[in-house]
């Protein structure tokens, strides 16, 4: 595949933690598609994508997103993570998974699948 999925994941898992669009969107290819449960429908392109996470990242608090596992799959990867949301945790924790399948060292596909963790 020629991309190393573990620095892969962590870096763009880093990007997301820092609220950096700009990096995050970097990630993507032009034409990625992306979904999330406030996106079912899915966004396509990375301008789409963009206004999304400016959107999102001013309406959330702080969240920090650590990996837990990532699997090699034809064209990609499978991601775990647990992100803590605000402040000390005090919003809660998250476990989510990503479906990341990969062209050219970017993402071209992306479907993320997220639960709350009981307290």
């Amino acid at each position: 595949m020629g991309v190393d999925i573990e620095t892969f994941n962590a870096d763009w898992l880093k990007a997301w933690s820092d609220k950096d669009t700009e990096r995050l969107v970097a990630f993507y290819s032009e034409d990625t598609v992306y979904m999330d449960p406030q996106t079912a429908g899915g966004l396509k392109g990375r301008d789409a994508l963009r206004t999304y996470l400016q959107d999102l990242f001013g309406a959330t608090p702080e969240m920090v997103y650590v990996p837990e596992a990532v699997w090699a799959i034809e064209g990609g990867f499978c991601g775990r993570w647990i992100c803590t949301v605000g402040p000390d945790g005090a919003g809660g924790k998250l476990r989510g998974f990503d479906l990341v399948l990969l062209r050219d060292g970017e993402i071209a596909h992306n479907e993320v699948y997220v639960h709350q963790l009981p307290a």
